[in-house]
């Protein structure tokens, strides 16, 4: 085709569905509406997030929850987004992607990724149609906030049916891309509840995402559920940590409480690569140093805390966290999760008190012991099984100073922090002293052997210098 000819090719345009009921119509009411959304935002510490969650109800309602999300994102590193999101207009089974080559909104025109799209469509239940996305506002109230706060950027735009998790995980690997690609999931929490039952329900929500929770999340949780399932599929296979930000429900922003909607702002980034802002770390510290001399004082008991104020988002999600504490450089205990099951901030409090008083390995510290003590926190990511063929397979795929591994097989484990690497540094010895640990013997091997590995968030401290007043009261 000539390039004169391919001027003339018109371009096929998805104009605005939801303008000026969903969001202003107006280019200069829209834009001071994001803007007042973005004063409203809640913090977020993340730095960019693989993927983001954001809600899709009207501005008004929803807009802060939504800047939250979307201020994750570096307009210098970001230029494609994948938005997707559950269809509410329309029933069909697959997943929908319109059949056009720019969606319009009063900002002005954003092309779509046509060989992302085509890659997309190479997944079974995946295909161009152009009926489900009319009228219906699941991805487009995605757009106007990314205009703004990226600038020039393609999407692929997926809008999901009735479709099983495996489906969606499988169009979003498909289009995964690197670092210049971000996942932007479109969801709703819970639906027409009074203002308590929502936010009960909504914290549940949240820590089945923050656990990556194999379970279904259910419609009555989110609206897009089947889309949060499928990517949960993906964040426990490549290893992602997800973060909530905000809560929020339609009571909090400008409803009735009787009846409300709730809307959650997440991330999610690489466990490997994924980090604490250095006043967040502080703040775990100073808890840990302070429920030590609460229980130094108190034979040993795990203090109940009652948080004063408020503490930041990401030191209430669901995480799994080990505490050690050291002497003179020897270890003096650790103790820690395996598994999510409480907020941050409350598993470094516990384990940092089971690691001083329960360490079978080691007394009960005392009173004069503390000030000397240094402690470090470790945030595990969700452990992944490994596969392999052999022992010697298994040892190649070590990562030294990266990998922590947890190692189970005829009725013994045990566990090594990525940190014992700086005592073991070669990989066959870090490997026969987890052995050692788990009570097996340095040749032990059986087709039975099961490995996880994980990474780690780690920092450190000395208790000493941890002597700063706390965002909690413990009793």
């Amino acid at each position: 085709m000539s390039a004169s000819r391919a001027a003339e090719t018109p371009v096929r345009v998805l104009v605005p569905q939801v303008a000026g009921r969903f969001y202003p119509a107006e280019t200069a009411a829209l834009r001071d509406l994001i803007g007042a959304s973005w004063a409203k935002r809640a913090e977020n510490p993340i730095v960019n997030p693989k993927i983001v969650v954001a809600p899709h109800a009207g501005y008004v309602f929803s807009g802060a929850i939504a800047a939250t999300a979307f201020s994750a994102l570096d307009p210098r590193l970001v230029t494609r987004v994948v938005v997707i999101g559950p269809a509410h207009k329309f029933a069909f089974k697959g997943i929908a992607i319109p059949d056009v080559d720019v969606w319009q909104t009063p900002l002005g025109r954003v092309p779509l990724a046509r060989d992302a799209i085509a890659r997309a469509l190479k997944v079974d239940g995946v295909s161009l149609a152009n009926e489900p996305h009319l009228g219906e506002h699941s991805l487009e109230t995605h757009l106007p906030f990314l205009q703004i706060r990226l600038g020039g950027f393609d999407i692929v735009p997926m809008l999901v049916g009735d479709a099983r998790p495996e489906m969606v995980a499988a169009a979003l690997e498909a289009v995964w891309g690197g670092p210049e690609t971000v996942i932007s999931i479109s969801s709703d929490l819970s639906h027409f509840l009074d203002q308590a039952k929502a936010k009960a329900s909504d914290n549940d929500a949240r820590a089945r995402i923050e656990a990556l929770n194999p379970e279904p999340l259910g419609g009555a949780r989110a609206c897009g559920h089947r889309v949060l399932d499928g990517a949960l599929i993906i964040a426990r296979k490549l290893d992602l940590r997800f973060t909530g930000l905000d809560l929020r429900t339609s009571g909090d922003t400008q409803g009735n409480p009787e009846r409300v909607v709730g809307y959650g702002a997440f991330t999610g980034e690489y466990a490997a690569s994924a980090e604490l802002p250095e006043e967040h770390r502080d703040i775990l510290l100073d808890l840990a140093a302070a429920a030590l001399r609460f229980a130094a004082r108190n034979g040993g008991r795990v203090p109940e805390a009652v948080i004063n104020g408020k503490l930041p988002m990401p030191l209430t999600a669901r995480r799994a966290a080990f505490v050690t504490l050291t002497q003179a450089g020897r270890l003096r205990g650790c103790i820690g999760s395996l598994a999510p099951q409480r907020p941050l901030a409350g598993d470094v409090i516990v384990n940092a008190v089971k690691a001083g008083f329960n360490d079978p390995r080691f007394k009960p510290l005392t009173v004069d012991e503390i000030d000397g003590l240094d402690l470090s926190v470790s945030i595990l990511s969700h452990p992944r099984p490994m596969s392999f063929t052999s022992e010697e397979d298994l040892i190649r795929q070590i990562r030294p100073d990266v990998d922590g591994l947890m190692l189970a097989d005829i009725g013994k484990g045990g566990l090594f922090l990525p940190s014992v690497w700086k005592g073991l540094p070669d990989v066959r010895a870090f490997w026969r002293g987890l052995k050692g640990k788990a009570g097996l013997p340095a040749d032990h091997w059986s087709p039975t052997v099961q490995v996880r590995r994980y990474v780690t968030d780690s920092f450190d401290g000395s208790l000493k210098r941890l002597d700063r007043p706390v965002p909690v009261r413990f009793r």
